[in-house]
């Protein structure tokens, strides 16, 4: 059923069950891959639980051009839009990837666990000195083969549009000498709005587009003409409008 004609009466009972089936599940892929020595396994198992959750919920997510994902390391920029954004790319992923996700999360101590056990990536927003270190973290997770997934925009704002890019995936990438997997997300916005706690079902897209080249060098105006190719390609493919055209 697509969020637009759901019921409003159902929206509550609905709400309580998504968010029972979200916390049932989330505690325990928690508790089985706390044992898990091997961190791949641990990810194929929230990968699989991401999954489980969605679908659980009404939610159906469908993947467009999963051709287009390198097997080789590489570094994907998606739009963000909802809470749900994080859960619908680990169920989508491979397993091999490693989000990088604001810091505030690190305040949550459930989601903190269960994120520092899948080898997420904390980047501080907040401070200059502290997100220069996290940024030359993540230059040697990426050199060592990482692949990252990034929520370039850093945060999502409740009313619909893509917002500026941040430079630090793209700065990776430069450094990195990785391509650039440009993701448009649609429907969960829809799914759960920002400015709500109430979710309802809808159905979820994710669209790759074709890789883009990773910055010539890392100087800033290289970095910059990356970043405008990347945001151009996701928003023409997320049907929304352009909060900061001047980026």
């Amino acid at each position: 059923m697509n969020a637009r004609n759901f019921p409003r009466w159902l929206l509550l009972p609905y709400a309580i069950w998504a968010w029972t089936v979200f916390l049932l599940l989330g505690l325990g892929v928690l508790m089985l891959i706390m044992p898990v020595p091997r961190q791949s396994l641990r990810r194929r198992l929230v990968h699989l639980a991401a999954r489980a959750a969605l679908f659980g919920c009404g939610m159906p997510v469908r993947l467009q051009h999963a051709q287009r994902l390198p097997h080789t390391p590489c570094v994907v920029v998606a739009n963000h839009a909802s809470y749900l954004d994080g859960v619908v790319l680990y169920a989508v992923l491979p397993p091999r990837f490693g989000f990088v996700i604001k810091r505030e999360m690190s305040r949550v101590p459930l989601a903190n666990l269960l994120l520092r056990r899948i080898g997420s990536h904390y980047v501080d927003r907040g401070s200059a000195a502290a997100g220069s270190r996290d940024t030359r973290r993540l230059f040697r997770r990426a050199h060592a083969g990482d692949a990252l997934a990034i929520f370039a925009e850093g945060t999502f704002e409740p009313r619909p549009g893509l917002a500026a890019f941040r430079s630090g995936a793209f700065a990776i990438a430069a450094r990195s000498q990785l391509p650039i997997v440009p993701v448009a997300i649609r429907g969960t916005r829809r799914a759960l709005p920002g400015d709500s706690f109430l979710p309802c079902p809808a159905r979820i897209v994710v669209e790759l587009a074709p890789p883009v080249a990773a910055p010539a060098s890392t100087a800033d105006a290289a970095v910059a003409v990356t970043r405008r190719a990347v945001r151009q390609a996701i928003l023409a493919r997320i049907h929304e409008p352009d909060l900061a055209p001047e980026s």
